[in-house]
């Protein structure tokens, strides 16, 4: 089973490595272009491309997935999944339409609540007592897809959003692996 993974943040190194661990064909790994960090504003790599470097997947941080050069490219591997974890690019649906299964996104929270930007923020500043991980088909809208699977965790006192997103970018591993399986 081929796959490309598209995700850039530390939340979406968990599931890439999932995925090379439990030897599935990680073919490609997209991500957002390096940015200058720091006080320095020395440019660094994206967490996700450090980790695919590390395991040894081609890198591709095309400047707009849904050029005409980046849908070639991805065409060119005739991948069976797109996976996407906080990936920080709209896929169109000449995108969504090139794996033989679909594109799936690994979403931190329990949909239809929370779609969009900072999911764990909101679950948090509206008290929210479970918050969890959506693996979704991906559509043309923000969050829109069909649901595949959900697990949830409680939010207790002592969490906040990096503890949330802690757990989630883990639960979200796992339940990414079991989903495709």
């Amino acid at each position: 089973m081929k796959i490309i993974f598209a995700g850039t943040p530390d939340f979406a190194v968990p599931a890439l490595e999932k995925l090379y661990k439990n030897n599935y064909d990680v073919q490609l790994v997209i991500t957002q272009k390096d940015r200058p960090r720091g006080r320095g504003k020395k440019l660094q790599y994206t967490p996700v491309k450090e980790k695919a470097l590390e395991l040894g997947i081609e890198v591709f941080q095309p400047d707009n997935i849904n050029s005409s050069d980046s849908i070639e490219k991805l065409k060119s591997i005739s991948p069976d999944f797109i996976i996407v974890a906080a990936f920080g690019q709209i896929l169109k649906r000449e995108v969504l339409d090139i794996p033989k299964y679909g594109c799936i996104n690994v979403h931190a929270s329990l949909l239809p609540k929370y779609r969009g930007a900072a999911p764990i923020n909101w679950a948090i500043i509206n008290g929210e007592t479970e918050t969890g991980i959506t693996i979704m088909e991906m559509e043309e809208g923000l969050d829109t897809g069909d649901m595949i699977s959900k697990r949830s965790i409680p939010i207790v006192d002592e969490d906040d959003c990096e503890s949330i997103h802690d757990k989630l970018a883990y639960l979200g591993s796992d339940l990414l692996v079991e989903t495709i399986d």
